[in-house]
């Protein structure tokens, strides 16, 4: 993984090692412990069993993919109807990998059609969107594995119900693109009765693991993001991640390991802080990731957001003097796209700033970013150091992989399993009941009675 990126971490492993916190033999020990949680991956891997699927993504077929994206590219704009793991990759991807204002780009500029995504049941939102497309050249990527995700149907049927109204029902049912379970759910059964396109999600691959599947890379196709580079880059840290040695010499485990250590000491919040507007989606990808899959059974550890340099104005003063309970990982890029030399003007009141114009705004964020590492280290806190060689399509799928991967390891450690999400299932159980669902009412008598409680404990404040 040197090829894609350094992990450096000096300043995360003091205060974890040493006779008071972890001997040499809890060290061998955890070692093993990272063997193990290697075989068991490959294990469900070899055996199929659901939630170990995305580790075979890297070496997906991608011929219907393309496909359908190149389908998707022909129309003026796409709106994207999905949720949390149906909705983030794609944020990710083209925070990072496409212009900032790509909508707002000439189409001889773009590479694909406008794009949009609709993932909160937010009316404002919704009819914001609609306002923006041209009915008689959009198309509707529709993604949910069970059909039955009830903010991603309800905009669905929104804008669908939108688009008949605008062309027919008919020829608005050939704009339909889901992505959905092969087999079950509302969405395949709407794609077999009205035969609508369709892609798979491929067996054993929950949401928040499927950004190199058809949910994150179909539109990806159609917006011009080189889709084999992003399984290229994500083979490359599988090679990488999967070959033995030892602990402290595999970024990977070490991550999950590290993470694990300071857990033990209180540190249960992890702040991921890239100095990048280009990862600023990476983070918000990454909190899904690591929410979802180690906060269970009373056990985890909390994402913390940030960007760099933008929250050193507003979080890095907790951060140094606040209460010592985070893990840090900053994010550093050493080859940006493009540069600012920083302009000198010649004018008395701003000469004070000419120091800025011995320098670029590359060499200052990179410089930003060191400059907060080193104040949270000299503050006695944990860092972990993480270099992008640069942003493209082969290292965003290796930084994508690793997280994953790291994020298994570390529910192994946890001893929970890292491809469930129970909490999550019981707040749709509620939803569906109080939405009026066949089979939920009891869940919906249960949400009313909690708050009948609620309300009689707060009736003398």
């Amino acid at each position: 993984m040197e090829e894609m990126f350094r992990l450096l971490y000096g300043g995360a492993l003091s205060g974890t090692t040493g006779a008071k916190n972890v001997t040499p033999a809890e060290l061998e020990d955890l070692d093993k412990k990272m063997v193990n949680a290697d075989f068991w991956l490959s294990e469900g891997r070899e055996a199929g069993r659901e939630g170990f699927g995305w580790l075979e993504l890297p070496w997906m077929d991608l011929s219907e993919i393309k496909k359908q994206g190149e389908w998707l590219g022909k129309f003026e704009s796409i709106i994207q109807i999905g949720i949390g793991g149906s909705a983030l990759g794609n944020r990710m991807l083209n925070k990072a990998l496409l212009h900032p204002y790509y909508n707002e780009l000439p189409a001889d500029q773009r590479k694909g059609p406008k794009y949009y995504l609709a993932e909160n049941v937010d009316p404002a939102s919704d009819y914001a969107i609609w306002d923006r497309v041209d009915p008689s050249s959009v198309a509707l990527l529709v993604i949910s594995k069970s059909g039955s995700t009830a903010e991603t149907m309800a905009n669905f049927l929104f804008f669908l119900e939108k688009l008949k109204d605008s062309i027919g029902e008919e020829e608005a049912l050939k704009r339909v693109l889901v992505v959905t379970d092969p087999e079950k759910g509302n969405l395949r059964a709407l794609a077999k009765e009205k035969g609508c396109r369709s892609l798979d999600i491929p067996s054993g691959v929950g949401g928040r693991y499927s950004v190199l599947s058809p949910v994150g890379l179909a539109a990806a196709c159609a917006m011009g993001i080189d889709v084999e580079m992003l399984l290229k880059g994500a083979r490359s840290a599988m090679e990488k991640i999967t070959k033995p040695g030892p602990l402290f010499e595999r970024p990977c485990h070490l991550l999950a390991a590290l993470s694990w250590l300071h857990g033990r000491k209180g540190r249960t919040l992890d702040v991921l802080m890239p100095y990048s507007d280009r990862l600023s989606d990476f983070v918000e990808w990454f909190a899904q990731l690591w929410a979802e899959s180690i906060g269970k059974d009373g056990k985890g550890f909390t994402p913390v957001r940030a960007l760099g340099a933008v929250d050193q104005h507003s979080q890095v003063q907790l951060y140094t003097e606040g209460p010592d309970d985070k893990l840090f990982t900053l994010i550093d890029v050493q080859n940006r796209s493009k540069d600012i030399d920083i302009p000198l003007t010649g004018m008395d009141s701003l000469s004070p700033l000419e120091y800025m114009g011995k320098g670029s705004m590359n060499r200052m964020i990179s410089y930003e970013a060191s400059s907060t590492a080193a104040a949270i280290l000299k503050s006695g806190k944990p860092v972990l150091w993480i270099e992008l060689p640069r942003i493209d399509e082969e290292v965003m799928g290796a930084l994508i992989f690793f997280y994953q991967y790291s994020t298994a390891l570390t529910g192994y450690l946890l001893s929970i399993d890292p491809f469930d999400q129970p909490g999550v299932e019981q707040g749709k159980k509620y939803t569906y009941g109080l939405m009026g669902r066949d089979g939920y009412s009891e869940h919906a008598a249960e949400v009313r009675d909690i708050f009948r409680q609620v309300d009689s404990a707060s009736a003398g404040l």
